[in-house]
């Protein structure tokens, strides 16, 4: 808590840096999602014809879009931050999990600007009919928490190892693409036969 202006200063700074020099900048955090969840609902729910637990499809992957984006931004810029900072961290000193937690905290913000598009459309489809909110919602926090803290830790962990071992990043971003497709985000969890199920959920982004 004492560092707390510090990290407030690197999220800042993140989050420049991370639009400078783009012509639509922040709007960069709508139109990623938003392209992947229509490329899902064509591939996965019109041409795979994959379950969607019920509700509508484009509904369905925007909300696991959205948060596996921030799962997948959170664990691979974290990873890099030791080796991305390497200059600042040999000349000042902070506690090392400033960087790490700054980046999860950026990350939040561009969540948030998701999370603001995604209930857009979720009052349009409750306005039909076609959805019913139920009290799960208010989990959603804690779905967050989780999902930061799961990130935040790994990241930590591959970021350490990166100090030694360089072509861990090269495997972090190719590796993260498959754990995607191990996680129910592009379908319904009830698809995997119940044989499997128990290997499944080891996957720690599963219950998430």
């Amino acid at each position: 808590w004492r560092y707390r202006d510090l990290i407030l200063l690197f999220v800042k700074r993140n989050f420049i840096s991370l639009y400078k020099q783009t012509i639509l900048g922040p709007a960069w955090a709508i139109i990623q999602p938003l392209l992947t969840t229509v490329i899902f609902t064509v591939v996965f729910g019109s041409m795979a014809g994959l379950s969607a637990d019920g509700v509508p499809s484009f509904l369905f992957y925007m909300s696991g879009t959205i948060l596996w984006t921030y799962f997948s931004n959170c664990l691979t810029k974290t990873a890099s931050t030791f080796t991305a900072n390497a200059r600042i961290l040999g000349k000042v000193y902070f506690p090392r999990l400033v960087m790490p937690i700054s980046t999860v905290l950026t990350n939040l913000i561009s969540l948030a600007i998701q999370f603001a598009m995604f209930l857009c459309f979720l009052a349009y489809y409750v306005s039909r009919g076609e959805v019913r909110p139920s009290g799960y919602v208010l989990l959603l926090p804690l779905l967050v928490l989780q999902t930061a803290l799961l990130s935040l830790g790994s990241g930590i962990i591959v970021s350490a190892l990166t100090t030694k071992y360089r072509d861990l990043q090269m495997l972090v971003s190719f590796g993260v693409q498959l754990w995607m497709y191990g996680t129910p985000v592009a379908y319904d969890i009830r698809i995997i036969p119940a044989k499997y199920m128990r290997f499944y959920m080891l996957n720690p982004m599963t219950p998430i």
